[in-house]
């Protein structure tokens, strides 16, 4: 979506626009799935915003899927049905709904409640008088979004939905049927999902939280295995081979292998916007895109910076992969709103700046060091040390 209201989804074949449609809520994560074996072979556009998941197939809605509600305060639905019935009144109602706010340990308020809270007080027997009938609901929103491979590796195999939300809940979701086949609780409300592995075989899922952890969610375990501290927000979270490269907020860009150690760690000279993982097939080529808020975009391959290139303007997100019939192909959207796309030539050799980087002696090594001339002193010195010693 843009600045404008209401928020669009918009469809490019090329360059061109194929699709312009209205959304019903802001969006918070886009992902492209498969969901059947039907072909010709094209995927399915899951679309998240607030607590709902729209699925556009052929660029037409397919399916709705709403999270499942949140667990209503009794005593909450309790007084809403005694003033339905007349009898408490309205002072009443509104201190057992403060006092049920006040309490740390309780189920929270619906936004019902919340807001008869918020309303004068010379409006609330009207309030009540209009939505005392309506029912009580609790829902959360959705912050991530990822896939994972079902029963096959194969590019365009069936995917299941991994689904994270406010509530600190992460769910896994039938491809065909849109049932939740998996519900884990989280310390902390994730921000990034990474997946690995297949649904059917074994699997593991990385989950970026909003508090600075890192968890490890595995197949068959009750509980995420908590794995990785940052010392900053994570700004993007991206799984290189058996690595994981996460960006964080204080201008590092660090690598941790599967075991968590921390292999590397590199300082940016200005502050990181977003992150996301290159395969280049063609030369057998993985590595990472950083972008940052000087409008670069740098690609690094361990530690090492192999390339660097200029975009208009900041970009807010990149993806790299197949586009239309070009199979390496980079798509930069910036904050501006601007759409870009950059194609890699194909005979482009990423393993000369891979080499100058990494292959040969430091170039500090050649500096010639100042060192002080021997004094008459220090000359003595040290023969009466070799004849005393």
């Amino acid at each position: 979506g843009d600045l404008s209201w209401p928020p669009k989804l918009k469809v490019y074949n090329g360059t061109s626009l194929s699709y312009d449609g209205n959304i019903v809520e802001t969006p918070t994560a886009i992902i492209s799935f498969h969901v059947d074996t039907t072909e010709p072979r094209i995927p399915a556009i899951a679309l998240a915003a607030g607590p709902y998941i729209y699925v556009y197939k052929n660029i037409r809605p397919y399916f709705k899927f709403t999270v499942p509600s949140l667990e209503i305060n009794q005593l909450e639905q309790d007084l809403w049905n005694q003033a339905k019935a007349d009898k408490i009144d309205v002072q009443m109602l509104h201190d057992m709904l403060e006092s049920i706010k006040s309490d740390s340990d309780a189920v929270p308020l619906t936004p019902l409640s919340t807001k008869f809270l918020q309303t004068a007080p010379h409006q609330r027997s009207h309030f009540v008088a209009v939505y005392r009938e309506n029912p009580l609901k609790r829902q959360t929103v959705i912050t991530a979004l990822e896939t994972l491979k079902k029963s096959h590796p194969d590019d365009d195999a069936i995917s299941c939905l991994i689904i994270g939300t406010e509530n600190k809940d992460l769910y896994v979701l039938d491809p065909e049927a849109f049932t939740v086949l998996v519900k884990q609780s989280l310390p902390s409300q994730p921000v990034f999902l990474r997946s690995t592995g297949l649904y059917d075989v074994d699997y593991r899922i990385l989950v970026a939280c909003r508090n600075g952890n890192i968890l490890v969610m595995k197949k068959g375990s009750n509980t995420p295995k908590f794995c990785i501290t940052l010392n900053s927000h994570p700004i993007g979270i991206e799984r290189i081979g058996k690595n994981i490269v996460i960006a964080t907020m204080d201008k590092n860009l660090m690598c941790y292998n599967n075991k968590i150690k921390n292999l590397w760690s590199i300082p940016m000279p200005t502050n990181i916007t977003c992150l996301a993982s290159m395969d280049f097939k063609a030369k057998t080529f993985k590595g990472v895109l950083v972008g940052m808020d000087n409008n670069e975009v740098r690609v690094y391959r361990d530690k090492f910076l192999v390339d660097t290139m200029t975009v208009p303007d900041i970009p807010a997100m990149m993806q790299f992969g197949k586009y239309d019939r070009e199979e390496s192909t980079l798509i930069v959207i910036t904050k501006s709103g601007g759409l870009h796309i950059f194609i890699l030539k194909r005979n482009v050799d990423l393993s000369q700046g891979l080499a100058s980087a990494s292959v040969g002696p430091s170039p500090k090594q050649f500096q010639k060091l100042n060192v002080p001339r021997k004094t008459k002193t220090f000359v003595d010195q040290t023969l009466r040390e070799r004849e005393h010693g």
